[in-house]
């Protein structure tokens, strides 16, 4: 029998979706790759906005004509935010919720038995963190470390808290295990990751500088990497349990959504611009060099041209090493998608491009920063001829070219020049 996983959404999806493959490997199933035929699809939604909706209808529609008497299976989050409308996808055989994932090849087994068709277990309260192990990643140089899920937030555009249940966590030494395995079996780098990671630990009097401190100590990966962070959380007591960390990356993602304090308010976001930018502060002290990078709304309900410029100037002042634009999404089963002032689309996308070309700037600058420096680059792929890519920690992408295969492994690399996408340079000394 032959199974195909399909992902949509976040590093935490792609992170389940391997636990999946793994049970299913377990069970007796060929793995397929994508667009082959297969005898199961098991597809793992994302419900954060509209359009991830909409990705997946139209991907139950493409596997369906592709292969129409195959079992195809709707699991994760779009169907635990809305049961009903996920029952009434016809294109799919079963529907799950994001617990199930768990235990994905009994689903299967249950389902060609003709057992149930939906199968969404609720979240509760006290609920615990479900304890898996990834054990690799197909064709991937870094693993992702999934060691926290749900959220208590609820932001008042974001329907995940309802996908994805309360705060739990994963116990210090489950991290410590996983991590030691995947450097077993190669992984020079893992990221951590959460449905929000700043949560972590709040159901066992721990922070996520304790997960941290757990990844330093471990025979794991040299580098870890942090996956995305609420400003709330860089405080100045975290900041120098992290300071001495070696294996972590200088480069840090926390989330802004919007520079302007009215918006933030409506977002139902728990900072003002003014402790962000404390938070980035910090962290560049701390961190000299270090690259923040982020994630922008263009266009939330009530924004006024007025507040749009606010956030606009306070992005400009921030100097991002990279930024996400979104057109904001209104998202059904939010407060925000019920609030007055929706802006309009045509608004919406002009808004975010003056975003994007503001931040399209800030990156430049900062790869024209690294011009001259010598960083030491994990590479992941090669690339035509004897070309070769890969990362250096503060996440700068970097290409070479070498006579020597270098997938997997470090290497020192002088930074000759840069684009506004990436950096260009010559190989020093490959380490190891």
């Amino acid at each position: 029998m032959k199974a195909a996983l399909y992902t949509l959404g976040c590093k935490v999806n792609q992170y389940e979706t391997q636990i999946m493959e793994q049970r299913l490997r377990a069970a007796g199933y060929e793995i397929a790759g994508a667009d082959e035929a297969a005898d199961v699809f098991v597809v793992n939604s994302c419900t954060v906005t509209a359009q991830s909706d909409a990705k997946c209808r139209k991907l139950l529609h493409r596997l369906r004509r592709m292969c129409p008497d195959a079992l195809i299976v709707l699991t994760g989050c779009m169907p635990q935010a809305a049961p009903e409308a996920a029952a009434a996808l016809t294109q799919a055989d079963v529907i799950t919720g994001t617990q199930e994932r768990a235990v994905i090849d009994e689903v299967i087994a249950e389902a060609m038995r003709g057992g149930r068709r939906v199968r969404i277990a609720p979240h509760e309260p006290g609920e615990r963190f479900a304890s898996a192990c990834a054990e690799g990643f197909s064709q991937r140089t870094r693993a992702f470390v999934k060691i926290e899920d749900g959220c208590a937030s609820y932001c008042s555009y974001c329907i995940i808290p309802y996908a994805r249940g309360p705060v739990r966590s994963k116990q210090p030494q489950e991290l410590a295990r996983e991590l030691e395995g995947l450097a077993r079996i190669g992984y020079r780098e893992a990221v951590l990751v959460g449905i929000n990671l700043s949560a972590y630990g709040s159901d066992l009097g721990l922070t996520l500088a304790d997960a941290l401190e757990t990844a330093q100590a471990a025979d794991g990966p040299e580098r870890i990497r942090l996956g995305s962070l609420g400003p709330e959380l860089v405080e100045d007591a975290f900041v120098e349990r992290i300071r001495p960390l070696n294996k972590l990356c200088p480069h840090f993602h926390l989330s802004l959504q919007s520079g302007c304090a009215a918006t933030l308010a409506r977002m139902s976001r728990r900072y003002t611009p003014a402790q962000y930018a404390g938070a980035v502060h910090r962290l560049r002290d701390a961190f000299p060099g270090c690259a923040i990078t982020t994630d922008i709304i263009a266009g939330f309900p009530g924004e006024t041209q007025q507040e749009f410029e606010e956030s606009l100037a306070f992005v400009q002042t921030m100097r991002f090493a990279q930024a996400h634009i979104f057109v904001y999404s209104r998202r059904s089963g939010t407060k925000a998608a019920s609030l007055g002032g929706q802006v309009a689309r045509a608004e919406k996308e002009r808004r975010a491009h003056i975003l994007r070309e503001a931040c399209d700037g800030s990156r430049g600058a900062f790869l024209e920063g690294r011009v001259g420096q010598t960083m030491r680059v994990l590479f992941e792929s090669s690339l035509r001829g004897d070309g070769r890519e890969g990362f250096a920690g503060d996440y700068t992408p970097v290409r070479a070219v070498c006579g020597r295969e270098l997938q997997g492994r470090f290497a020192d690399v002088r930074i000759l020049s840069c684009d506004g996408e990436c950096c260009f340079g010559d190989v020093e000394r490959i380490i190891s």
